[in-house]
């Protein structure tokens, strides 16, 4: 398994655990102890103690400004306002939901969700494929027979040579940017191009949606000596005060935006197109091939180049 995931799944049990330790004085808490806890809990273990200090420090630092936003977090109606902390499946991510840490307040009908980073700030790995309509998949609604017909015969030669032999490397192609990845991203291109202009008003709300997850949610990021909170508060659901109890700083709800701006390549680049939306938001879409041997389908490493300036974001150094 990748670095980064077992990382990323050691940070997301390191939440959980300073979530519990330090809330467990304050009010009832309980772990459900699910297949992804033991996972995280598993990739957790195998580092060395420093290592695991380094997680935690910067969890707890994290925890510690999230208890301050959100005081339903520490206040419980009564000892039966139980709040439950779990690790949530990959697969809730297929769906749209990007959470990997939930805390939960059945009472309350209370929830909040945390997207946790170890070191890098991708929002999604998409593929494109013969196979795969982006236009359905990603906004809810179909790419146009002109988009497939314009990708086709880039990945039937990519089958073709997997066919002829599975090892082939993607080094063997001759100018492979020329040859896949600009017809493909100029496809691409122009697909969401069409599909925004025909859709007025749906298909940028859409994308952002697609990328950024459908439920609200805080990215903790954990960076060297650093850690950066960001609030997607997309519909409102974060931030609430506890009867009386408000919280210690306020947080705006974050503006979708209504129309796709302009799609042009970054820099000279011929892997990666920017996607500027209104009311600030932009989007890179990096293309790669996912492994070194031939296979008819690409990835798109896809980051948040800008986000409005509506998103709360902290920043909190450790020493």
């Amino acid at each position: 398994m990748a670095i980064q995931t077992i990382n990323g799944k050691a940070f997301e049990y390191a939440l959980l655990l300073e979530f519990y330790q330090r809330l467990k004085i304050l009010t009832s808490v309980s772990i459900t102890e699910n297949e992804p806890y033991k996972t995280a809990k598993g990739f957790f273990d195998s580092f060395a103690e420093k290592d695991q200090d380094i997680f935690r420090i910067t969890a707890s630092a994290a925890i510690n400004f999230l208890i301050d936003i959100e005081p339903r977090l520490s206040n419980g109606i009564n000892k039966d306002d139980v709040l439950v902390l779990e690790i949530v499946s990959d697969l809730a991510g297929q769906t749209g939901d990007v959470r990997d840490v939930l805390v939960i307040r059945s009472l309350q009908k209370w929830e909040i969700g945390i997207s946790a980073k170890n070191n890098h700030r991708a929002v999604k790995h998409s593929r494109l494929s013969m196979n795969i309509d982006f236009g359905k998949k990603w906004l809810g609604i179909p790419s146009s027979q002109n988009y497939f017909k314009e990708i086709q015969p880039i990945f039937e030669m990519l089958e073709n040579l997997k066919k002829q032999d599975k090892s082939t490397k993607w080094t063997s192609i001759n100018n492979m940017h020329e040859v896949v990845y600009l017809p493909i991203l100029n496809a691409f291109r122009k697909e969401l191009l069409r599909l925004d202009k025909e859709n007025p008003n749906i298909v940028a709300e859409n994308l952002v949606q697609y990328l950024i997850g459908n439920q609200d949610f805080y990215k903790v990021i954990k960076g060297n000596k650093k850690v950066e909170i960001q609030a997607y508060n997309l519909n409102g659901t974060l931030n609430l005060p506890f009867e009386k109890i408000k919280p210690k700083a306020k947080i705006q709800k974050l503006k979708l935006p209504s129309r796709l701006i302009e799609i042009v390549y970054q820099n000279d680049s011929t892997t990666t197109l920017l996607v500027s939306l209104n009311e600030g938001w932009q989007i890179s879409f990096r293309i790669h091939n996912a492994s070194s041997r031939v296979e008819p389908s690409l990835k798109f490493d896809i980051n948040l180049v800008s986000a409005p300036h509506t998103l709360f974001t902290n920043h909190i150094f450790i020493k």
